[in-house]
């Protein structure tokens, strides 16, 4: 996989709570519209979705996985919500 690819990954999951009323567009939710607290929840699972995704894609390029400290993480998930604010603007200013 390459770079890009990645990259577009993380952004098109970073956007995917904000667009539908389901969870994980599978399970329906009984609050119409979804809470913005749903929405949160979704975002931090799948990031670790995308996570275990990158892991696995360096792995198998690389044949192993470089030790990471919190600070790299504390920089991924600011750059995932970063990457989530276009489907935020999308779902709570511009949809009517």
């Amino acid at each position: 996989m390459t770079n890009i690819i990645l990259l577009l990954l993380a952004l098109t999951l970073a956007n995917s709570p904000w667009f539908s009323e389901r969870l994980f567009f599978l399970i329906p939710v009984k609050q119409q519209p979804k809470s913005v607290a749903w929405c949160l929840i979704e975002l931090v699972v799948l990031y670790f979705i995308l996570g275990f995704i990158i892991r696995y894609a360096e792995y198998s390029r690389m044949g192993q996985v470089a030790p990471q400290k919190w600070e790299f993480y504390a920089i991924t998930v600011c750059l995932f919500l970063v990457l989530a604010f276009p489907g935020f603007i999308y779902r709570f200013f511009w949809k009517k």
